[in-house]
């Protein structure tokens, strides 16, 4: 028996799973349905291409048809290996904006404004740039600089200059408005995934047990409180009990599927399919929100290019020994070396759009970049707050069917407009004069698509997701949220959602970091508890 289970071994399961074990008296499991993070793909930053089309190591889900996007249906990847997507991800090191914070705490979740979870962003890091008040060291989780900045990416931090946004150096610091390069989760030229930082440390200790190919397939309660889970591995069935709790880190897709296989959720969606019902919550698989992007491609004039493509990264020996031997060059990139952030209107107070610069032709997630020879640079922008909802919900009983997706991307007329004003930031950035040597034709949306019904109906035709989903076991007291604010399920004992399913609304930015925040954050209040039953416990012991 172990005192803690953990199901997800991502970005919060590695997490939580290094800091329980810190306590050599507490017994935990991790369990993870994909396998080992032994690929190469994984741990060279560049990798992160291959990632997209394994089929062992990334979920590979897609939307439902989404009836604004031209019932087009969406890639959603997601990471199936040690350390989930922070295996996979881009791996720039963002946290949001203070006001995501602050505005969690005003809907009622006390400890979670941005005073109150800045030091597990600081407790997490290791900021080689060196400690400050934003910044912490001595931390699993390793944030560098870029090795690499493509000439591309240079002459976009100079050309959103001209276009009038200030340079940042430090999206995380005192301000995030502003264009700059990202930081990264890369330590020595390498990727630092959750696994890579917080599990290899701590996977030798005696007290942890990681068990991976393994897909958990319920939970098991004794009345209204979790007492295990069941698992598959290599077609058997198994089980595992918890003596204190279970706790979810599957993300916003594999969290509340869980949930609701095991009886937890909406209860007249269960019964339709023959689910008992454990506790009725409404919220789980509700409130879905993500990232839509949308891209403006450039083709690259210049003979020989300076960007990524598949032809001038194979031909480039200099690139493989550069990182072979000295961990620098082409292949530690992120792909998204410089963006930013920006307002739309002057009256916000927080910026409401970001930019990723890629220096390559991108379409289709990059699915297609290895048959093609074009060159290119690519500018995401994404509305970082939309105000769409879409919800997730069961197929069948069978845990091996994934889940029907249904993003509601544009489902709020707002958020088409927020869109449309970043694809004319986008263009206005790309066509200042730091891109003269190197502006081709653009390719998307095209010189053709000007007014703003064509770009509308662009984005509608090419919009997709930055892989930021959130949302689906909110916390919060209101009756659709599914978690309090110590992400404890509601009306079930030992019971606990810790993942970016449990965020109420998205922050502005990428979704690794904060996640990383609340398997720390989430590790006090665990061990907290634990020894105030513990001293319960022992003082009982004492009058008896």
């Amino acid at each position: 028996m172990f005192d803690y289970i953990i199901v997800g071994a991502g970005s919060a399961g590695c997490t939580l799973a290094n800091r329980l074990s810190e306590d050599p008296k507490i017994k935990v499991c991790l369990i993870e349905a994909g396998p080992k993070d032994k690929s190469f793909f994984v741990h060279v930053p560049l990798g992160l291409i291959g990632m997209m089309h394994s089929k062992k190591m990334n979920w590979r889900y897609y939307t439902e048809s989404e009836k604004e996007l031209n019932n087009r249906k969406l890639f959603w990847p997601r990471g199936k290996t040690l350390g989930g997507s922070s295996a996979s991800n881009a791996m720039c090191y963002i946290r949001g904006h203070a006001w995501d914070y602050d505005h969690w705490a005003s809907l009622g979740n006390k400890g979670w404004s941005y005073n109150e979870v800045l030091p597990y962003f600081k407790k997490a890091q290791n900021q080689m740039r060196g400690a400050d008040t934003y910044h912490g060291t001595g931390g699993p989780l390793n944030v560098d600089d870029l090795r690499v900045k493509n000439p591309l990416s240079v002459a976009f931090v100079a050309a959103a200059k001209q276009a009038g946004h200030e340079y940042n150096p430090d999206f995380n610091g005192v301000t995030q408005d502003g264009v700059g390069y990202y930081q990264v989760t890369q330590i020595n030229g390498q990727r630092c995934s959750s696994a890579v930082g917080y599990l290899r440390p701590s996977e030798a200790r005696p007290n942890l047990v990681v068990i991976t190919e393994a897909l958990t397939t319920k939970i098991l309660f004794k009345g209204k409180v979790a007492v295990g889970i069941e698992y598959e591995k290599k077609g058997k069935r198994d089980v595992i009990n918890a003596k204190r709790e279970v706790i979810l880190s599957g993300g916003a897709i594999n969290s509340p599927q869980l949930l609701m296989l095991s009886g937890v959720g909406d209860k007249t969606e269960l019964e339709k399919l023959g689910i008992d019902c454990v506790q009725d919550l409404p919220g789980v698989g509700k409130n879905l929100q993500d990232h839509l992007d949308a891209l403006v491609v450039t083709r690259e004039k210049t003979f020989h290019s300076v960007g990524f493509s598949p032809v001038a990264l194979l031909r480039s020996l200099k690139g493989i020994v550069d990182y072979l031997l000295f961990r620098k060059g082409n292949f530690t990139t992120n792909i998204a070396e410089a963006g930013g952030f920006a307002k739309t209107s002057p009256e916000l107070s927080e910026p409401d759009v970001q930019f990723h610069f890629s220096p390559c032709f991108l379409d289709n997630h990059g699915l297609n970049l290895w048959q093609t020879v074009r060159h290119g640079y690519s500018l995401h922008a994404c509305n970082l707050r939309p105000k769409s909802r879409g919800a997730l919900s069961l197929v069948s009983r069978d845990p091996h069917d994934a889940v029907r997706i249904n993003a509601g991307y544009l489902s709020h007329p707002e958020d088409i407009e927020v869109m449309l004003k970043g694809i004319k930031l986008s263009r206005q950035i790309l066509a200042q004069p730091s891109f003269e040597r190197f502006r081709g034709e653009e390719v998307f949306p095209g010189k053709s698509v000007q007014s703003d019904d064509e770009l509308r109906a662009f984005i509608r035709r090419k919009a997709e997701s930055i892989y930021h989903p959130i949302g689906t076991c909110k916390m919060g007291a209101d009756n659709m949220a599914v978690v309090d604010s110590e992400l404890k399920v509601h009306g079930i004992e030992g019971l606990r959602v810790v993942d970016a399913s449990i965020m109420p609304t998205l922050v502005g930015g990428n979704t690794n970091a904060p996640t990383i925040m609340i398997a720390e954050k989430a590790s006090i209040d665990i061990l907290s508890k634990q020894r105030l039953t513990e001293d319960k416990e022992q003082a009982a012991l004492n009058e008896a």
